[in-house]
């Protein structure tokens, strides 16, 4: 399925979906109660949830993220994809990237223009900051981070997951 196929299906129609119960108002439940604890063994479990999710799932097989959001790009990924693309950086910003409501550059559209049929990149080597970082629940100062591994568990299953056993450990607290 191409770019166009793709604009304006839901995410359970994008090819290679992968399903996970809507558990929405269980991790919002969780989200508010780690603000409210601060848990100080929290990133240590986040960490050891992301090392055993990671280890079990393959990224390629779903690839949910660059098919249904786009990162932020910095201006130093900006100029390593145009260099990489031999483009000009004004070039690759008109012809991929849009300013948004917030000042950010993001891409003009969904899925990704550099994600492939095998749901593979090619411009990994190159790919923007937040893709590398992506999903996110490597990092320290897990609390600030708490709304965005929400917002992610909607769409990623690995995070969904994290978030399943974050639940799962601090219920038997």
């Amino acid at each position: 399925m191409n770019e166009a196929e793709n604009k304006g299906k839901s995410l359970k129609d994008q090819p290679g979906y992968i399903q996970r119960p809507d558990k929405s108002q269980s991790f919002k439940s969780l989200t508010e109660w780690l603000k409210r604890k601060k848990p100080r063994d929290l990133d240590t479990v986040v960490h050891h949830c992301h090392d055993a999710v990671f280890s079990e799932v393959d990224c390629l097989k779903c690839a949910n993220c660059c098919k249904t959001t786009g990162p932020l790009f910095t201006e130093k990924d900006i100029e390593r994809l145009a260099r990489h693309l031999k483009l000009k950086a004004a070039d690759f910003e008109q012809r991929y990237l849009r300013t948004d409501e917030d000042g950010d550059k993001v891409l003009q559209s969904t899925p990704c223009p550099f994600l492939g049929p095998d749901n593979y990149c090619s411009v990994y080597e190159q790919r923007p900051k937040a893709c590398r970082e992506y999903p996110h629940t490597d990092r320290r100062r897990q609390k600030q981070l708490l709304d965005l591994n929400l917002k992610n568990a909607k769409m990623c299953p690995a995070v969904h997951d994290i978030m399943e056993r974050l639940e799962a450990h601090y219920r038997r607290s």
